[in-house]
C-alpha cells in the first residue's frame, strides 16, 4: 500500500487517580485515493523509468481497490487486478506470518528445534550444542548460508529443482560457521527449511 508517511496519533484519556493520563495510540495512516495512487504510478513508470508496469492494491476499513499502469513489458496486455507476478522474497514475510499465526494457535513454539518438525533421522546441523531454531530461521540468525552450494546463483529459476531431499542431504553434511542466534546472515536457505518445516506440521503444502 503507498500511504502518507509517518502515524497518525489517536488520544485516549485514562482515569489516574485525580489526573488523566493521555495515552498515545498509534494508528495507521490513510490510504491515498485511487487517483492519487495512479500519479504516483506514472510518475515511477512513464517518467522515472523504475519499472515497466506497477499494480497497487489497497484494503482498508472495508474498501478494496486495484490500481494499475503500464505493462510487463512493451509488447504485453496492459495490467490488471488478474495480472501475475512472481513475488519472490515477500514470501519469507508470509511464512514468517504464518509461523506467528501458528505460534498464536499453538502449533508451533518460536524456541523448537526444526530438527523435531523434520522427519525422524533428519539431521540439521548445531554448534556448540545450539540447535537452530524456528525463530533464528525467521530472523536469519541460524547460521546457515545464503544458499545452498549445489545451486547456481546465476539460474534464474535456482529452486524449481531443489527438492527436500537435497535440503537433508546438504544439511546432513553441513557444518556452521557462527553458533545459531549469535549474529544474522540473510538466508534464502533458511526461509525454506522454515517454510518446508512448517508444511510438515501442517501435513499440507503453504497456499499463499
Amino acid at each position: 500500500m503507498i500511504g502518507r508517511a509517518g502515524h497518525a496519533l489517536h488520544w485516549k484519556p485514562v482515569a489516574n487517580g485525580a489526573a488523566h493520563a493521555m495515552n498515545p495510540e498509534p494508528l495507521p495512516p490513510p490510504a491515498l485515493p485511487d487517483d492519487a495512487i495512479r500519479g504516483v504510478l506514472e510518475q515511477r513508470v512513464d517518467k522515472c523509468g523504475l519499472s515497466p508496469g506497477m499494480v497497487v492494491g489497497v484494503t482498508q476499513g472495508g474498501r478494496r481497490s486495484v490500481v494499475a499502469h503500464g505493462a510487463a513489458d512493451p509488447a504485453a496486455r496492459a495490467l490488471d487486478e488478474n495480472s501475475v507476478f512472481e513475488i519472490g522474497s515477500i514470501t519469507k514475510l508470509f511464512t514468517a506470518l504464518l509461523l506467528a499465526d501458528m505460534v498464536h494457535r499453538g502449533e508451533a513454539a518460536l524456541d523448537e528445534p526444526a530438527a523435531s518438525l523434520l522427519p525422524p533421522g533428519t539431521r540439521v546441523p548445531e554448534r556448540h550444542g545450539q540447535p537452530i531454531t524456528l525463530l533464528q530461521l525467521a530472523r536469519h540468525t541460524s547460521g546457515l548460508p545464503r544458499i545452498p552450494p549445489d545451486v547456481p546463483p546465476s539460474s534464474p529459476e535456482p529452486y524449481a529443482g531443489y527438492t527436500a531431499e537435497r535440503l537433508y542431504a546438504f544439511l546432513a553434511d553441513h557444518r556452521l560457521a557462527r553458533t545459531p542466534g549469535d549474529g544474522f546472515e540473510y538466508s534464502n536457505l533458511g526461509a525454506g527449511l522454515l517454510g518446508h518445516a512448517l508444511e510438515m506440521v501442517r501435513g499440507s503444502g503453504l497456499a499463499l
